[in-house]
């Protein structure tokens, strides 16, 4: 038996889930779906980046204790599960004791190489993306994804992360791995960064400015920056640093976005060839979602609820419209006008197609149709290499051709008309149109796994009739 690990970004905790995060854990429990259909044994992994210091003024900010406020929000992320019928196996949080534990020994594993040192911080800092700013990475002055926000100052003493002297390693291994970053724009994108040079980052902060962190081992006064102790979630979760057990699924593939490419592809990986653990396998990364054609933000007053459309629409659909309008590796958008068309063909072309079929098998045959057995190696085939490409938006039009031909299969043999005429001819048709659509059930399991299993159970050896898998709306 095969092994993946598939894990998502960790969303920080300062706001509640938006639909930039549904798309990513979407994606990656498709990704986990399709290799538990293969036989895999999958460990899926997500959860909370809880430390940090928007995390710490956010909880000021309401009066609340940190561990309280993060304790609240991880809840509304675990949330999503129900909501968006994910498979996710283990969701781990950066204030899990286990997980701080790891955190420190991989400090401590880097620090015996001679990777962290302790020196003088003065830099440009966005709170938003917790990162240092260097001058040819602003927009006016401003980060580009935190416009709003201004750049804090910093000047204090820090423990830093030797970087740059992991440049040629780096670049080393992504010659050796050359579809490492996913689609391979990113690894271009990547490899551009990390050969102009990399400065060592800061890994810590003063305890008595920024109280809420990982304990540096040795060091009472500082705390760990965010970014070191998050990324070490992806193998806390699997009991790292003991090597046995559930450590054996490392390495796996990371599911980011592409605000996330410089962490996960190269800050990442760089402390993983550090502390002498195994680089991951493989990193995926997606698009933003735009709203109405602008990016979503409070202020605009745009910011996507998932919640929210999965009670209007039904998780499904949601999952459909992520999947097949939100192209894989690039930006996409939403509207409530491409949402109600994406729901009307899943109601007129598929929910159609299973009604109509099962209506009539029922109707001319009490659902007994004859066994038909059509090759769909092909097709399959095609599905997997869209899977492996992280390509979802592929693999749902191929299955939707198969939709679009059994109608056109119904339209030319019309079998309600066939009936009159030749009843064994009628009954031919509407078992191919049966064995079409099993397939259909069989190669949604993935992507829309509560369609898939309904039409599965209506289409066993006596096809059912049942309720419209996606209601009509009134619009």
């Amino acid at each position: 038996m095969n092994r993946s690990y598939i894990t998502t970004t960790l969303p920080y905790v300062n706001a509640k889930p938006h639909i930039g995060f549904a798309l990513e854990i979407v994606q990656a429990d498709a990704l986990a779906r399709f290799h538990r259909g293969k036989g895999d044994e999958v460990v899926f992994n997500t959860g909370t980046d809880e430390h940090g210091q928007k995390i710490y003024e956010r909880a000021v900010a309401e009066g609340k204790d940190p561990q309280a406020y993060v304790d609240e929000y991880a809840a509304k992320f675990d949330a999503l599960k129900l909501a968006l019928n994910l498979t996710y196996t283990h969701f781990i949080r950066t204030s899990d004791p286990a997980h701080k534990k790891a955190a420190q020994e991989f400090w401590t594993r880097c620090e015996k190489q001679g990777d962290i040192y302790k020196s003088r911080y003065q830099v440009k800092y966005c709170v938003g993306c917790e990162l240092e700013k260097t001058e040819s990475e602003l927009v006016d002055g401003h980060c580009p994804h935190h416009p709003n926000m201004e750049l804090e100052l910093r000047d204090e003493e820090n423990y830093f992360f030797r970087w740059s002297k992991y440049q040629e390693k780096l670049l080393a291994f992504y010659d050796q791995r050359p579809d490492f970053v996913v689609p391979a724009h990113r690894q271009k994108e990547i490899r551009t960064f990390v050969e102009s040079g990399l400065n060592d980052f800061s890994i810590s902060r003063l305890r008595e400015k920024m109280p809420w962190g990982v304990p540096v081992p040795g060091d009472p006064d500082h705390v760990m920056y965010v970014w070191f102790d998050a990324l070490v979630n992806y193998i806390s979760t699997l009991g790292w640093p003991k090597e046995e057990g559930e450590f054996v699924f490392w390495p796996g593939v990371q599911v980011a976005g592409k605000d996330n490419l410089r962490q996960q592809s190269a800050m990442w990986q760089a402390m993983l060839m550090s502390a002498g653990v195994a680089p991951s396998k493989q990193i995926f990364i997606h698009g933003f979602i735009t709203s109405g054609g602008q990016k979503m933000s409070k202020s605009l007053g745009n910011v996507v609820d998932p919640f929210e459309l999965v009670t209007e629409y039904g998780t499904d659909a949601l999952r459909y419209f992520l999947l097949r309008e939100i192209p894989s590796s690039e930006d996409g958008d939403f509207s409530r006008a491409r949402m109600e068309e994406r729901y009307a063909e899943l109601a007129n072309q598929l929910g159609n197609l299973v009604s109509r079929v099962a209506a009539m098998a029922q109707k001319y045959f009490a659902g007994a149709l004859d066994s038909v057995a059509l090759d769909w190696s092909a097709r399959e085939q095609t599905l997997e290499a869209a899977m492996e490409q992280y390509d979802f938006k592929s693999y749902l039009d191929q299955v939707f051709a198969v939709v679009a031909q059994a109608n056109d299969l119904v339209d030319k043999k019309s079998p309600f008309k066939l009936i009159k005429e030749d009843e064994a001819a009628a009954k031919a048709v509407l078992s191919q149109l049966a064995e079409m659509i099993r397939f259909i059930g069989r190669a949604l399991a993935p992507v829309l796994p509560q369609t898939s299993e309904e039409i599965v159970r209506r289409y066993g050896k006596v096809v059912l009739t049942g309720e419209p898998l996606f209601p009509r709306r009134d619009t």
